[in-house]
C-alpha cells in the first residue's frame, strides 16, 4: 500500500492542494476555487481528485490544513456573540487597552477609532474574587453573586464567554471553578479561560487573547468537527489530521479546536515553512518571502535561514499574546479592486473580489477590474493557459472593466491604466517589505525575495528591481508553496508560566522545576498524539528583563540547567540587550519574568527530489510569443512552459513562465538560471 500526505491551504480566492507519496517522493498540485460560504467542501473536492487518480482513502495517511476560518471571522467581525467575565473592579482593562495608537499613519490620524471591543462592557461582568501578586487567595470567588451575573448574560444571548482573572496565571482555582459555573448556568456556551489560553502576566494582553479566542472557538471548533466528519465519510480515517498554527508548527484538530486564537495566521505560517526549506535548498539564508495571493500579500524576514518569532502581535490591531512568525499582511491580492473615487484619485484597495464574484476576466458576474484583470491587459496572463488551460480568461470583460472604472475617468488608454494600478499595488507591498526591513535596520541588499502565491511571481521582479534586493527566487511549486510548507511542518505546542523572580535570589534547582513541570507537560501531551520518546523534542527559554523594564527579551536555554548556569544566562541576556537596543547595563539587577517550553513532534521529513539536466534545447521550452507591457511600452517576448525548463538553463527578460499553479513575469534586465530543484534563481542588472 502507497501512503500519501495531502495538504490544503484555503484562500479567498483558490484552495491549493499538495500531493506526497511518501515511498517515490513524487510530488503532485491541485488548485482548486474555493467556496468561502464553507470552505469543506473544497477540500472536499482536492480529496475526491487525488482519489479519482486511483489512490484509496486508506493511502492518505497525513492530513495538513492552514486555514483561514478564525482570521477570517476576526477581520470581518463575524465572531459569536461574546461575554467576558473580570475581576471585581477591573472592568475598564479591555477597554483601556495599551493606551497607545499603531504606528504609521494613525498617529496623525485625528479620526482614529481602537477596533471595536469583541466584548462590550454591556457583555461584561464583574466578579467578586481576588488574588494577589503572589498567588495567594486574598478574597475567595462569591458564586452566588456569580450565578446571578451569569443569568444576565444569559439574556444577553451570549455564545461564548472568556474569563480572565487578575493573576489568574499564579493561582487558576477560581476560573477554573467560574468555568464549572457557567457550564451549569448556560448550557451549550463556550468557555475560554485564560489560565489555560496563556498564563503569563500582563493582564491586558492576556484578557485580550481570551477574548479573541472565546470569540473564534466556537466557529473554528464546529468548522473542524464538520470537516473531520467530511473527512471520515470520504474514508480519510488517519489519526494524523493537523491544522497549522501561527507558531509554524501544527496541532491535533481536537487542540486546535479548543484554541481557535492560535490560528489567526495558519494560512501564511505554512509558506514560511517551506521558505526555511528554500533557504537549505538554495543556499541563500537571508530572504524576504513574498506570498501575495488572490486577498492579500504577506511578507516576513529570514535571516541567517531563521524566521522572526514573537511572543506578542497584533492582528487587525487586536492585541495577541502567543508566540507567532511575524508576518506583515497588506490587502493587496490578485482580486484587489480598483477604482476613480469622486475627486477623479485612482484607488486600489483594499477591498477584493474575492472567490465570487472574483476577477472579472473569471466569468462569474464580476465587473469591477482587478490586479489579475490588469495583469492580463498588460499580457502577462494567458487567455488560454490559465491553471494549465483549465480554465479561460475573458480578456475582454478585463478591457471593459478597466475602461469603465478607471480608463475613461481619468481619459487614459486601458493599458496605461493598467500599468497605474499595477505601479500603485506595487508599492504598496513595498512599503510592507520596508517595514519588517529597512525600518528595523536590515539592509535589503543582502536578501533574495522569494516570491510565491498565486501572484507574487508576477510581481516580485519589479518590487526587487525597484528595493535594490539581491534578486529573486521562484520556487517549483510557487502557486501551492503555503500547501508545501505544510508538508514540511511539525507539531509544535507551546507553554509559558509566568514566575517574576529576581535572577540574584534565583538558583538553578528552582528554575529547572518550573521547566520541568511544563516539559512534562509537553511530553505528555506529544505521547497522547502518538509520538514516541525519540520523535519528540523540547525547546526551553527564558523572558528576562532588567528590573522596571516595561519589556522582555526570551533568550533560549538548555535544561536542567547546571551550576554556574544562571550566572551564564545573564551574561547571555546583557549581550542579547546590546544587539537589540545598542546598549547593557551590566549593573542593574536582571528578572525572570515568564519561562517557555516548545514540545516538537517530528514527523518523518519529506525531501524534494534534485533533478539531472536532460540536455533540452530552451527554444523547447517556449509556447508562444506575447506581446507585454513593460514600462511603457509593448514588446514582444518569449513565453516559456515551466516544465519544460531544463535544469542549468539560463535566459534573461523580457520574458514570461507559465505553469499550472503560477505565472512569473521577467522583466528587461533580469537573468533567469534554473538550478538543481528547478527554482529559478533572477539575478538583476548585469547577466
Amino acid at each position: 500500500m502507497a501512503h500519501y500526505r495531502l495538504t490544503v491551504d484555503t484562500g479567498g480566492t483558490f484552495s491549493d492542494f499538495v500531493y506526497v507519496n511518501d515511498d517515490t517522493r513524487e510530488v503532485s498540485i491541485a488548485k482548486i476555487p474555493s467556496t468561502p460560504d464553507d470552505p469543506s467542501r473544497a477540500i472536499l473536492a482536492g480529496v475526491e481528485e487525488l482519489i479519482a487518480k486511483g489512490v484509496t482513502p486508506d493511502e492518505i495517511g497525513f492530513f495538513c490544513h492552514g486555514t483561514t476560518v478564525g482570521t477570517n471571522a476576526l477581520l470581518e467581525g463575524k465572531g459569536v456573540r461574546t461575554g467576558l467575565l473580570v475581576t471585581k473592579g477591573f472592568r475598564g482593562i479591555y477597554e483601556v487597552g495599551e493606551q497607545s495608537r499603531p504606528h504609521g499613519p494613525a498617529i496623525f490620524d485625528i479620526m482614529y477609532d481602537k477596533p471595536a471591543m469583541l466584548a462590550p462592557p454591556s457583555r461584561t461582568g464583574e466578579v467578586v474574587e481576588r488574588v494577589s501578586f503572589e498567588g495567594e487567595v486574598l478574597l475567595p470567588l462569591d458564586e452566588d453573586a456569580l450565578r446571578q451575573t451569569l443569568r444576565e448574560l444569559r439574556e444577553e444571548d451570549v455564545q461564548s464567554i472568556a474569563i480572565c482573572f487578575l493573576f489568574s496565571f499564579l493561582a487558576p482555582q477560581h476560573e477554573q471553578r467560574a468555568r464549572e459555573i457557567v457550564e451549569e448556568e448556560i448550557p451549550g456556551c463556550g468557555v475560554s479561560i485564560s489560565s489555560e489560553i496563556v498564563p503569563q502576566i500582563r493582564e491586558y494582553y492576556r484578557l485580550s487573547t481570551t477574548v479573541i479566542n472565546a470569540y473564534l472557538q466556537p466557529i473554528l471548533a464546529r468548522y473542524i468537527a464538520n470537516l473531520d466528519q467530511r473527512l471520515k465519510d470520504a474514508g480519510v480515517t488517519t489519526r494524523q489530521k493537523y491544522i497549522m498554527q501561527s507558531n509554524g508548527g501544527m496541532a491535533t484538530f481536537e487542540a486546535t479546536a479548543k484554541k481557535a486564537v492560535a490560528t489567526v495566521l495558519s494560512g501564511p505560517a505554512g509558506g514560511i515553512t517551506a521558505s526555511v526549506y528554500a533557504c537549505r535548498t538554495t543556499g541563500f539564508q537571508n530572504l524576504i518571502t513574498f506570498d501575495m495571493g488572490g486577498t492579500s500579500c504577506d511578507v516576513a524576514l529570514i535571516k541567517d535561514g531563521q524566521p522572526s518569532i514573537a511572543n506578542r502581535g497584533k492582528v487587525e490591531g487586536r492585541d495577541v499574546a502567543l508566540p507567532m512568525i511575524e508576518i506583515n499582511t497588506v490587502s493587496a491580492g490578485g482580486g484587489t479592486l480598483a477604482h476613480v473615487d469622486r475627486f477623479g484619485e485612482l484607488i486600489v484597495g483594499p477591498q477584493s473580489a474575492g472567490a465570487q464574484p472574483g476577477p472579472a476576466c473569471y466569468g462569474r458576474g464580476g465587473t469591477q477590474p482587478t490586479i489579475t484583470d490588469c495583469n492580463l491587459v498588460l499580457g502577462y496572463l494567458s487567455p488560454n493557459n490559465f491553471l494549465g488551460g483549465k480554465m479561460r480568461l475573458d480578456a475582454q470583460a478585463s478591457q471593459d472593466a478597466i475602461n469603465n472604472a478607471v480608463a475613461k475617468p481619468l481619459d487614459m488608454q486601458a493599458q496605461d491604466a493598467a500599468e497605474g494600478v499595477v505601479r500603485i499595488i506595487n508599492v504598496k507591498m513595498q512599503e510592507a517589505i520596508k517595514a519588517i526591513s529597512t525600518m528595523r535596520g536590515h539592509d535589503l541588499r543582502d536578501f533574495m525575495l522569494l516570491a510565491f502565491g498565486g501572484a507574487g511571481p508576477l510581481h516580485a521582479g519589479p518590487i526587487a528591481a525597484e528595493l535594490g534586493m539581491a534578486g529573486v527566487i521562484v520556487p517549483l511549486y510557487p502557486g501551492v508553496y503555503s500547501a508545501m510548507g505544510l508538508v514540511m511542518s511539525d507539531v509544535k505546542h507551546d507553554y509559558v508560566r509566568s514566575r517574576l523572580t529576581a535572577l540574584s535570589r534565583a538558583d538553578e534547582g528552582d528554575v529547572n522545576a518550573v521547566l520541568e513541570e511544563l516539559a512534562s507537560q509537553a511530553r505528555k501531551d506529544l505521547a497522547e498524539e502518538g509520538f514516541s520518546h525519540d520523535k519528540a523534542e523540547i525547546e526551553y527559554a527564558l523572558d528576562m528583563r532588567y528590573a522596571g523594564q516595561g519589556y522582555e527579551i526570551t533568550l533560549p536555554c538548555n535544561a536542567p540547567l547546571a551550576p554556574g548556569g544562571l550566572a551564564q544566562l545573564r551574561s547571555a541576556f546583557d549581550e542579547e540587550h546590546r544587539k537589540m537596543f545598542g546598549h547593557t547595563a551590566p549593573q542593574e539587577p536582571v528578572e525572570i519574568i515568564s519561562y517557555r517550553v516548545r514540545g516538537i513532534g517530528r514527523v518523518p521529513p519529506v525531501e524534494l527530489p534534485k533533478f539531472a539536466p536532460t540536455g533540452a534545447p530552451l527554444a523547447g521550452a517556449i509556447r508562444e510569443m506575447r506581446i507585454a507591457r513593460f514600462n511603457g511600452a509593448s514588446v514582444e517576448c518569449p513565453v516559456y512552459q515551466r516544465e519544460l525548463l531544463d535544469v542549468g538553463a539560463v535566459f534573461s527578460g523580457p520574458a514570461i513562465v507559465d505553469q499550472l499553479d503560477c505565472t512569473s513575469v521577467i522583466p528587461p534586465g533580469q537573468h533567469v538560471r534554473v538550478d538543481e530543484y528547478r527554482n529559478m534563481i533572477i539575478t538583476i542588472g548585469a547577466a
